[in-house]
């Protein structure tokens, strides 16, 4: 139970990344408020589990590419849940498109997806952390695309830089706090972000062999690095960037 008695808030937490965290918090003793969009369903079962292990949890739509979202979801989380000791921001998308033709559309809103939101939210959350005056953690579900370009991601390796480097200048603005701020990198993971990208046999099996550890990963690998980010057991980790990949980064051969 190493997050007996602390809420967590997760944006995008009705699939994939976002609801593993969301439930695997819980399962350590948290309470949990999920921002979600176009996924009642999703967001209202991930919910009922979560209750059903004796937490409270709340599921709050909002669309994180809209500034005014990070505001009310964490304000009105916070008055469900009376305080907010660990927040996750996890919302992502990634339209694969090729750059020659990227279409402005498509770009923009990548870019207020997946940066903008993720800097709205992480500021709105700080405040909350630095109004309680108890400190907190922040985490920032970045990309091992932080590190590696894609043919067909321009417009999204460019936001998971963006993530990793907003949690590394966050950590100097608000140490003082006691507030901590780190990244995760994850690797290929199986959800539905990618699920047509790895449809492919071949393309699955060509990044399988990629992967020291043999296997894509799983949405529930983050929530060990998660929970541990968002524990005690991380009192003095911030600034810092955690690679969740099966080893595929370093396997240059």
């Amino acid at each position: 139970m190493l997050l007996a008695g602390r809420a967590i808030f997760v944006t995008g937490g009705s699939a994939g990344i976002g609801r593993a965290i969301a439930i695997g918090a819980a399962r350590q003793g948290a309470d949990v408020a999920i921002n979600y969009l176009g996924d009642p369903a999703g967001a209202d079962s991930a919910v009922e589990e979560i209750l059903s292990m004796g937490r409270n949890a709340v599921a709050i739509p909002g669309d994180v590419g809209d500034a005014a979202t990070a505001t009310s979801f964490v304000s009105r989380a916070g008055e469900i849940l009376g305080r907010l000791d660990v927040f996750v921001s996890n919302a992502g998308i990634c339209p694969f498109h090729s750059f020659l033709d990227m279409p402005g559309e498509i770009f923009e809103r990548t870019m207020r997806v997946n940066l903008h939101g993720a800097y709205y939210m992480v500021q709105a959350a700080a405040n909350r952390m630095v109004t309680q005056g108890t400190g907190g953690s922040i985490v920032a579900i970045s990309s091992i695309s932080a590190l590696v370009g894609g043919e067909y991601q321009t417009h999204y390796t460019p936001t998971r830089a963006g993530v990793h480097s907003l949690m590394q200048s966050a950590a100097i603005a608000i140490g003082r706090y006691g507030i901590r701020c780190n990244s995760i990198l994850p690797g290929a993971i199986a959800t539905d972000i990618n699920r047509e990208d790895v449809a492919s046999p071949a393309k699955r099996g060509h990044l399988e062999k990629r992967i020291p550890l043999g296997r894509l990963g799983r949405p529930d690998d983050l929530v060990g690095p998660v929970v541990f980010l968002g524990s005690d057991l991380s009192s003095y980790v911030t600034g810092a960037a955690l690679l969740v990949d099966g080893g595929m980064f370093v396997n240059l051969q």
